[in-house]
């Protein structure tokens, strides 16, 4: 959800033709329906995979490799995001969308017939690249196809998308991974892509098609930018593998990758960020650490319900389900008009929340904790995101020139996979190290993460400009 979230400054700024009607008037109905139905599809996957990665990690025999399948999601997403935007200047957002469409759903078929953890792992890359085009598209055909006064509409629908896939998501994939089997819930999600297809792309090659300017010809490809997008997936993807090899030489990939990984990463941010300079480097590095520390901790907390609890996939995954709702009632009351005057403090206590909850999940480690305190405390964790993720998007745009609004606004998504990549690397060699079982190897996951997100609550105090 953060990833899509991140989206909403890059359309802020393009033009539009005014036209009557809402999102769902005559004008609109079809291409909202089909976008609405992209990001649907998008939150559904991300719910039900979620759900069934512990049952799939143990019976390819690749617990220990647990979180590379979420990492390499988020490593090759930071290609397809450059990439998309280069795309969709050059020719329009539409050959973007459908590429990253049939990758995504290419991936889930890879996935779901993997008979080895890495081929799995393969999937995911291949998915993640995938849905790094069709975010990045999707958000360029709000900023052509709407006028400014219906954008803020369809970013609503967009974060309302989420919510039913996070309460419905882990009771169906959970079901079919029981009666089924796990390889099912991979293999039926790609047949959802025949919806969104088949109404969104048409209306997408009707009103956002080709590049801004038609007069203009068509731009070049900033090859330098995607380079660099290409040094920090490779650089990401061999820091993963050395974090989880954990051999001496392991070494060798991992000083390779931190090679290329730290000058392109320099590059592709705002100055300062990793000093927290006041200001937008600032609100860059918060979304990293609060979505990082976020995604991590929960990508850990169905394997700990169903390895120690005892809890089934549908249980454990359902146990994250209230946080769609709250992350959703968050991101709507910080839009008020009236909270603007206190936005960073409403960040600093989303942080507080967020570095809470992930603090209390472990507890249910101890058999005496009832598990329901997990759904609690992701509960009052999502509402915490939900006030911090929508703001740094807000701050974004108040702290960027016009011209320099796009750029800044793939910085925040950079940003933001970058720290996923990270820290679940980080998160997974820990658990590796201590056995992949038990509660140590639990609370060295969440633990650390607590920690990063109460940095990001310091963070948000330099959130202002200086004068």
């Amino acid at each position: 959800m953060a990833a899509l979230e991140s989206s909403d400054s890059v359309v802020a700024g393009m033009a539009g033709p005014e036209v009557e009607g809402g999102v769902l008037g005559r004008a609109h109905r079809a291409l909202s329906v089909g976008i609405v139905s992209v990001v649907l599809l998008i939150a559904f996957e991300a719910t039900a995979i979620g759900t069934v990665m512990p049952v799939a990690a143990r019976e390819l025999d690749g617990v220990s490799l647990y979180a590379f399948a979420f990492s390499g999601y988020f490593t090759t997403s930071l290609t397809g995001m450059v990439l998309a935007g280069q795309w969709a200047d050059r020719r329009g957002p539409l050959a973007a969308l459908a590429t990253g469409i049939g990758a995504f759903a290419g991936g889930l078929v890879v996935s779901g017939t993997a008979q080895v953890m890495w081929v799995f792992i393969l999937g995911r890359a291949v998915q993640g690249f995938g849905g790094g085009l069709v975010i990045v598209a999707v958000y360029v055909v709000v900023g052509r196809a709407y006028p400014e006064r219906l954008r803020p509409a369809i970013m609503a629908s967009f974060a309302a998308a989420w919510v039913v896939p996070s309460i419905v998501g882990p009771l169906a994939s959970g079901a079919v991974a029981e009666h089924l089997g796990w390889r099912w819930v991979c293999l039926g999600i790609p047949l959802l892509v025949l919806l969104p297809l088949g109404l969104a792309l048409p209306q997408i090659r009707r009103r956002a098609g080709g590049p801004v300017d038609h007069d203009a010809g068509t731009p070049a490809f900033d090859r330098r930018r995607i380079r660099l997008a290409l040094a920090v997936s490779l650089g990401a993807g061999l820091v993963q593998y050395a974090a989880q090899d954990l051999r001496p030489l392991s070494l060798v990939p991992g000083i390779l990758g931190a090679a290329l990984l730290v000058p392109a990463v320099r590059r592709l941010l705002p100055r300062g960020t990793y000093r927290a300079v006041r200001g937008l480097p600032s609100v860059v590095l918060l979304r990293g650490l609060s979505a990082g520390s976020f995604i991590a901790a929960e990508s850990f907390v169905p394997l700990m319900l169903v390895t120690q609890r005892g809890l089934s996939p549908t249980l454990a995954g359902f146990s994250l389900a209230a946080g769609g709702l709250t992350w959703a009632a968050a991101s709507w009351a910080q839009s008020q008009p009236r909270m603007e005057p206190y936005r960073e403090r409403l960040m600093t206590f989303g942080m507080v929340l967020v570095a809470a909850a992930i603090a209390v999940a472990p507890a249910v480690l101890v058999p005496a904790v009832p598990v329901w305190t997990v759904a609690v405390a992701w509960g009052f964790g999502c509402f915490g995101m939900g006030l911090v993720i929508s703001s740094t998007s807000v701050l974004l745009l108040k702290l960027s020139a016009p011209a320099e609004a796009g750029a800044n606004s793939a910085a925040l998504q950079i940003s933001d996979a970058l720290s996923n990549v990270v820290l679940l690397a980080t998160a997974g060699a820990a658990f590796a190290t201590l056995g992949s079982d038990g509660t140590p190897a639990f609370a060295s996951v969440f633990l650390p993460m607590a920690a990063v997100a109460l940095v990001g609550a310091w963070v948000t105090t330099r959130l202002r400009a200086a004068d």
